[in-house]
């Protein structure tokens, strides 16, 4: 596969590097799927099957109608719609009349939609009948003007069967640096905030992930993460869509739906956290599954442990597993790991993308050496250029064009980047430095552990002690799991406690982890109880 060129640009008063031959904005992207491969496959949900030809009709009836209800560009649609193949119809026909959508997840409340539409000044919202009761009091949106329940509202614009209309042509106005979506971070601190991802970014995303990952045109995914996420949005849906592949819809993920569909539609390409891969592992008859067509297994969220890298390797040798790091402000992947590489390195994420810039910085602004740990700043093409009616959240957020993450992680010699933690995550015991990750990563490692979360409990006399909370189906005890801990990880590493709990345990709607919801459940202990 020839690699694209790159140049310096500017944009958004930064200047990056571009790849030099890009389509104009993402409907451009699709309109050259649909020229090159018209008949297929583009979409599976159930027994529907969508051509490219048949999508691009859905996607200008959907924009005919939306036009009829006085949208234009610049206007915000809100969505809130599980996984369904029309979620792209509504991406697609906002790209094409230059509206900015606003996807939120199925999984928030009330409370946290009317946010999203208030901060986000939405006009519209296309939501799933069965989410009713999620949604504010329309009394008190007035300025929201269109409340379309989907399907039964939404029938006029999804019809395939009409004949598609010649009267919403491709928005000239929309630019490359204008708003595609906007997408709220997970607010695991404060309220969300609204994420601003340009058509730019994300067509840089998606030629650099095809480019890295060596995806050809045709390849067969499986959309088993949130539509509404910057995982699906970024390295599934849209992704897709740069090669001209085929997306098959999972409402929500389980583990053996998951291999029958990747069975029945021949799935190539999939990304996952890695509790999912372990989860496909531990179906007993997993071997029995033919997934010989599967080339690339994208993994990020958590490094994934040694053991897991392993079962897959020796029962999928045709496998390739890639680590992915990125996130919301960046467009999803800033950093992969080489093909190849994930067995050699299973403690990284891998390297930047050749349009990411990326720097280990200290706290007083200063950029470290490799191999010292700081703070990782993230600057790109792809890289957010605000957050939506914010401006105090951009300030705080950016430097000089860089993002800066939160997280904590070195990079060495050969441009390897390791993700030790989040800032705010670490842990001090005793004046040692714990990274809660690597706690986490070693209880995830024991094969009948599915989920695991450390933190820390203040402590009057070591600062803080180590916390662990488990889910492991099956006879096993926390005692077992600090043995477990103690026979790989250094003394002071080792969790002072290990819960077992039923789960699963507290996530955002994002999936993200809610250590503050977990660290509730710590009960009232004497600051000398025994370590």
């Amino acid at each position: 596969m020839k690699h694209l060129q790159l140049r310096k640009e500017v944009h958004h008063d930064r200047l990056v590097d571009c790849h030099q031959d890009r389509p104009a904005d993402i409907y451009a992207m699709f309109l050259d799927a649909v020229s090159r491969s018209p008949e297929a496959i583009a979409l599976v949900d159930g027994e529907e099957r969508w051509s490219y030809s048949v999508l691009a009709a859905r996607v200008a009836i959907c924009a005919a109608r939306l036009t009829s209800l006085g949208l234009a560009a610049g206007d915000r649609l809100a969505i809130l719609l599980s996984n369904r193949a029309d979620y792209s119809t509504l991406l697609l026909a906002a790209a094409r009349l230059g509206l900015i959508a606003v996807p939120m997840n199925i999984r928030q409340r009330a409370p946290e939609t009317a946010h999203v539409l208030n901060d986000s000044g939405a006009a519209a919202i296309i939501f799933d009948d069965a989410l009713e009761d999620q949604l504010p009091n329309r009394s008190d949106h007035p300025e929201l003007r269109h409340w379309l329940r989907y399907p039964d509202e939404a029938a006029l614009w999804s019809n395939a069967e009409a004949e598609p209309p010649t009267d919403a042509p491709h928005c000239a106005a929309v630019g490359e640096d204008d708003p595609f979506c906007i997408l709220y971070t997970s607010g695991t601190t404060g309220r969300p905030k609204g994420a601003v991802l340009t058509h730019l970014g994300l067509v840089t995303n998606c030629i650099g992930s095809q480019q890295h990952l060596g995806l050809r045109d045709g390849e067969s995914m499986i959309l088993a993460v949130p539509a509404s996420h910057v995982t699906g949005i970024a390295l599934i849906l849209m992704l897709s869509i740069r090669v001209a592949g085929k997306v098959v819809m999972q409402q929500a993920f389980k583990a053996r739906p998951f291999l029958e569909l990747a069975q029945a539609e021949r799935m190539s390409y999939a990304i996952m956290v890695p509790a999912m891969y372990k989860l496909c592992l531990m179906e007993p008859d997993f071997a029995g599954f033919d997934l010989s067509n599967w080339r690339i297994g994208a993994f990020g969220g958590a490094p994934m442990a040694e053991s897991c890298i392993e079962t897959l390797a020796a029962q999928l040798p045709q496998l390739t597993l890639v680590n992915i790091y990125g996130s919301t402000e960046t467009s999803s992947p800033a950093v992969m790991m080489p093909l190849g590489d994930c067995p050699a390195h299973p403690d990284k994420v891998g390297k930047a993308l050749p349009y990411a810039d990326i720097l280990i910085m200290d706290e007083e602004g200063r950029e470290l050496p490799r191999g010292e740990q700081g703070e990782i700043w993230i600057a790109g093409a792809m890289t957010i250029p605000r957050y939506w009616n914010n401006p105090e959240a951009t300030e705080r957020g950016f430097t000089g064009g860089y993002w800066r993450s939160g997280d904590i992680g070195t990079m060495d010699a050969k441009g390897y980047i390791r993700v030790l933690d989040r800032m705010k995550d670490m842990i001090n015991r005793g004046g040692f430095k714990i990274y809660s990750v690597e706690v986490e990563n070693m209880l995830m490692s024991h094969e009948a552990v599915t989920e695991a979360v450390v933190v820390g409990r203040p402590c009057p006399v070591l600062g803080e002690r180590v916390e662990a909370f488990v889910v492991a189906p099956g006879q096993l005890d926390g005692t077992a799991l600090r043995d477990f801990c103690a026979r790989n990880l250094s003394d002071y590493k080792v969790p002072d406690h290990v819960y077992i709990v039923e789960g699963p345990l507290p996530r955002n709607p994002n999936g993200k982890l809610l250590k503050t919801a977990v660290r509730e459940w710590l009960p009232e202990m004497s600051a000398d109880q025994p370590a």
